[in-house]
């Protein structure tokens, strides 16, 4: 920081201080808290209250994968704390990366993980990944072999962006908008809804938005058919952080039992645990759940629910028009709030 630059009127998360984020799992309850107050009063406080923690540093976004608001939000973040967002997209402007061990490297991908990531990190002062699953195999994808390849070779901090199985910078961002909307966390009532959808979607955003909703201490309803309820393994994780924080979770296939009486409806599709890796029987046993779309007969059986969603979102696929487009979609202030959480985060990182 230069003598030219104000001086922060927040105080960071300083725990957070030169650690990877890879996912809301690796923060206590109360760091997560922390970094929620942080962003909601640097909201408040006007969009430079953090200061320029980052002058003088790059950090490097590395996308394997397409982007919109996590890009933009980023590059935005970086630049508003006084740094210099590097983004690369990998095969396109970069040489195409392997990272698997052992590999011979005789086909398309020209360069390793082990010798490009240890090179950006003498370049930028954190990098920033998203790599999104193979959706082969559950066993493969949970060991997240792109972003565990990062965090292993990297001599920086690595913030997820997205990888197979968790999207820690949406859920920051998710619990932010709930705060903001509900005034705490403790007792309010939100449901995480399975949606039908055209493609087969990775459990990234559910898994970490029902993580640290249950970090919170939220009463956390998980709505899907059969097929798409949560395994015994991702169940026995969300179990622990419930216990943990003092939330708890209840599971149902019954679509309206997810609306009745619920604060908080978040709609996002993903992979059936059941069949996973089987794409073509997916997609075959998805189209018996049509009706699982979120339309306002629905949210009127909610305690004055609002409607949330990542984005991108299909359209009368998804979630009807009517509530998309009404007063109770709060997707455009949970989408904003990427902006808020990731200047909070990266604050944290380099205080």
């Amino acid at each position: 920081m230069t003598n030219l630059d104000p001086q922060p009127a927040l105080v960071p998360v300083r725990s957070l201080r030169g650690r990877s984020f890879l996912s809301t799992s690796d923060l206590t309850s109360a760091e997560l808290y922390q970094l929620i107050d942080l962003t909601i009063a640097g909201k408040s406080a006007g969009r430079h209250s953090l200061g320029h923690p980052l002058a003088g540093r790059g950090v490097g976004l590395v996308f394997f994968n397409p982007s919109l608001r996590t890009r933009a939000s980023m590059v935005m973040a970086v630049a508003e704390l006084g740094g210099q967002p590097v983004p690369l997209d990998i095969g396109a402007g970069t040489w195409d990366l392997e990272h698997e061990v052992g590999v011979v490297m005789n086909g398309s991908k020209s360069e390793h993980v082990r010798e490009a990531v240890p090179v950006l990190s003498q370049y930028v002062d954190a990098i920033g990944v998203r790599c999104f699953p193979a959706l082969k195999s559950l066993k493969d994808d949970r060991q997240e072999p792109v972003l565990s390849a990062f965090a292993e070779y990297a001599q920086v901090p690595v913030i997820n962006l997205e990888s197979a199985t968790a999207h820690p910078c949406q859920a920051l961002a998710d619990m932010v908008t709930i705060r903001e909307q509900l005034g705490g966390f403790a007792g309010r009532k939100v449901s995480l809804v399975w949606a039908n959808h055209p493609k087969v979607l990775p459990h990234a955003v559910p898994s970490s938005f029902a993580m640290a909703a249950l970090q919170c201490g939220l009463d956390l309803t998980i709505a899907a058919p059969p097929e798409y309820l949560p395994d015994a393994n991702w169940q026995e994780q969300l179990e622990s952080a419930a216990r943990v924080a003092g939330g708890s979770l209840r599971m149902t296939s019954h679509l309206r039992d997810a609306y009745e009486g619920a604060q908080v409806i978040y709609a996002k599709s993903w992979a059936s645990t059941r069949h996973y890796g089987d794409l073509e029987t997916d997609l075959r046993v998805r189209r018996h759940y049509g009706n699982w779309q979120v339309t306002s007969e629905l949210m009127n059986q909610t305690n004055d629910g609002v409607f949330m969603h990542c984005l991108p979102v299909r359209r009368n696929v998804v979630v009807a028009d009517e509530v998309l487009d009404g007063p109770r979609s709060i997707v455009v202030q949970q989408a904003a709030n990427r902006l808020a959480a990731q200047k909070a985060l990266l604050a944290s990182i380099f205080c």
